[in-house]
């Protein structure tokens, strides 16, 4: 187990539930950045929160299971958050181009 030594030489062992608070913390953060904002970019990075909170709970169970299948799920999950924050981007980009704006109701202006 991990083990953090303060000033004054006292040590404080690190268990689960610290990264799972931890965990949940980032989440909630994430979560009030995609339900409150209305910009596009705000919401992407609440995404990318969420999805690195759901990481960090993901490697804390495995390594507390002494388990290798958490860390691959996890690195599988941070491919996903990159190609969904490129093609997120991307979308951004093109909106602000025609709409001088990045307000999550330019969206709904598209066709197709």
């Amino acid at each position: 187990m991990p083990a953090i030594t303060s000033a004054v030489g006292a040590v404080t062992i690190v268990t689960l539930n610290h990264y799972l608070a931890l965990s949940g913390v980032v989440f909630a953060i994430g979560m009030v950045a995609v339900l409150i904002r209305r910009n596009v970019i705000v919401m992407l990075m609440g995404i990318e929160l969420m999805l690195n909170a759901v990481n960090l709970a993901m490697v804390a169970f495995a390594h507390y299971r002494q388990d290798v299948s958490g860390n691959i799920l996890a690195f599988f999950v941070m491919t996903v958050a990159a190609a969904e924050a490129g093609v997120g981007l991307g979308l951004a980009v093109n909106i602000f181009k025609r709409f001088k704006e990045v307000n999550i109701k330019s969206f709904e202006h598209l066709k197709g």
